[in-house]
């Protein structure tokens, strides 16, 4: 976690300094001059950013809130950013850097069925500057992590992933970009977190650190030995930890935080005591675009637009969509596979309780007879909408849209007290007051039973009522439970519960599971049908980021 207090280090200067040079040489470009005059000693700067692609490569439907409703629209497409990032580039020639949060090579079905490896020529074809690991590109584990990432041909940056094996930073901890005579400085941090919130065996041979372990010789050394004119952390920390880094003094010095990890639609950027803060959305659907207009080296205006990826509005860039065309011809039979239809829109954009989790839940109940079947609170995987015919196909491309590990399923026993402490602690991992507390995706997904909370409530006393089979949860009970196995984890731990009794590991796996219930019933009508409720918030929750002048739509 981010601590309060970022204690002090035993760092040469001299050591600092070296280190830059060596960072500073091979990633800083040539100078270059601006083929549009400055007004009156002001140049324009502009900073384009995705986030968190999660292997759409294509356009999708996309989730919105207009006049309270949901409502739907097509966006997205890495090509159709490309046009973006064309125009952008025209704009602004000499004065624009480009950007990638992380969380980019897991999400699809493509990316499952490549291990990674379609995006190395995707991203050679884009005119990104530099690009970052997120906290998914563990998935296929280290070694092809590496590989896809070389295979970018694009500075990867990031200040806290070492080898375990000989302690080496696996990338250079930031890179500076000079631009029209402005001097920028972007340091990039993965969350420490990754080896608990992802499969334990993903990040295996990898050592994740705390920023404190080297965010201020850091930032000292790109404003006083590099001085760097504008600075940025590149974070993939999730929202709200963002934001609480943003007020800490020991960033003094970052001008902005280009966050990542939780899917929010900053639309102006949050201004903190000390930085301030975006976050630009999730699955290529948006892009987002920063103008600093910078006189002597100092801001001194600037504007922001979460842009939406119209397909309509910006077509196919035809060079980058030939790529993505090449590269998911060998998996597109197989993904265009028909697993069956649903008749309303499953979703994943809700905190507490989404159809597409309800559905997954019910079906992994329905085939192990557990009491309870559980999901984590994942937040990605685009809609699938229906259309004039009044159903929409469920395919095998959005099966591993909505379960991306395909994990053997795992049950095991455990007492209605255990299950309460637990979701007195899942609660806690998405509501905490703290933000440093707050852990992984949203709340816990589960079938056979229902919760009311009280979000706001201190930790371990948030949950109101757990009813399981029509009754009151039995604190001395011992009920079934059902999820996936996550790799490298304890027998004794299912889905982060510990000290589950009986723990069997079935033959079958979730994605087994899903198409064996969508065959079966040919048309399902996933929805939210109140199964857990807080009872403390407005609904629907769209966002875990309290008092703060943001709205997600």
């Amino acid at each position: 976690m981010i601590h309060l207090k970022i204690r002090n280090y035993i760092t040469s200067l001299f050591l600092l300094a070296t280190m830059g040079v060596i960072y500073s040489c091979q990633t800083q470009p040539q100078k270059s001059a601006a083929t549009t005059p400055a007004h009156n000693g002001v140049e324009t700067i502009t900073i384009l950013q995705t986030a968190d692609i999660h292997g759409q490569l294509l356009p999708h439907q996309e989730f919105f809130i207009e006049n309270g409703e949901f409502v739907f629209k097509e966006r997205g497409g890495v090509a159709h950013i490309q046009t973006i990032f064309n125009q952008v580039k025209t704009e602004n020639p000499n004065g624009t850097v480009i950007v990638d949060g992380g969380d980019l090579i897991q999400g699809s079905a493509v990316a499952a069925l490549s291990e990674g490896k379609v995006f190395g020529p995707v991203i050679s074809a884009m005119s990104y500057d530099f690009l970052i690991p997120g906290n998914w590109e563990v998935i296929f584990g280290s070694q092809k992590m590496q590989a896809v990432l070389k295979s970018y041909n694009k500075p990867v940056v990031c200040a806290n992933i070492y080898d375990e094996a000989s302690s080496n930073i696996l990338y250079p901890p930031y890179i500076i970009k000079e631009v029209k005579g402005v001097k920028l400085g972007f340091i990039s941090y993965n969350d420490p977190e990754v080896p608990i919130r992802q499969n334990p065996g993903f990040s295996k041979g990898l050592l994740f650190k705390q920023l404190e372990e080297n965010l201020q010789p850091l930032i000292k050394e790109l404003k006083e030995v590099q001085e760097v004119d504008i600075l940025f952390l590149v974070t993939h920390l999730g929202i709200s930890k963002q934001i609480y880094l943003a007020d800490q003094e020991e960033i003094k010095g970052v001008d902005f935080i280009l966050g990542n990890d939780t899917h929010e639609r900053i639309r102006q950027p949050l201004k903190r005591k000390y930085a301030q803060v975006v976050e630009p959305g999730a699955f290529a659907s948006f892009v987002g675009r920063l103008d600093l207009d910078v006189k002597n080296g100092k801001i001194v205006s600037q504007r922001y637009e979460l842009i939406d990826v119209d397909p309509a509005k910006f077509p196919a860039d035809p060079a980058v969509q030939k790529v993505v065309d090449a590269q998911m011809a060998p998996y597109k039979q197989k993904m265009d596979r028909v697993l069956g239809y649903t008749s309303t829109p499953p979703y994943r954009y809700l905190v507490v309780e989404n159809p597409m989790d309800n559905m997954i839940t019910d079906a992994l109940r329905e085939r192990t007879g557990a009491d309870i079947a559980i999901s984590n609170g994942f937040r990605f995987s685009t809609p699938i909408v229906p259309g004039a015919s009044g159903t929409a196909p469920i395919t095998y491309s959005d099966l591993w849209n909505m379960l991306p590990v395909n994990e053997n399923v795992k049950t095991a026993k455990a007492t209605g007290k255990q299950i309460q402490d637990w979701m007195e602690q899942e609660l806690h991992n998405v509501f905490a007051e703290k933000p440093l507390e707050r852990f992984g995706g949203w709340v816990l997904r589960f079938s056979g039973m229902k919760m009311t909370f009280n979000a706001n409530a201190p930790k371990g006393q948030r949950v109101q009522s757990i009813i399981v089979g029509g009754q009151p949860l039995d604190p001395a009970k011992l009920y079934t439970l059902a999820a996936c196995r996550r790799t490298g984890e304890p027998d004794h731990m299912l889905c982060r519960l510990p000290n589950a009794q009986d723990p069997q590991v079935m033959k079958y796996t979730v994605h087994d599971v899903l198409e064996d219930y969508l065959k079966k019933q040919g048309t399902v009508a996933p929805k939210v049908d109140g199964r857990a409720q807080a009872l403390d918030l407005p609904s629907p929750v769209l966002s875990q980021l309290p008092n703060v002048d943001y709205e997600f739509r």
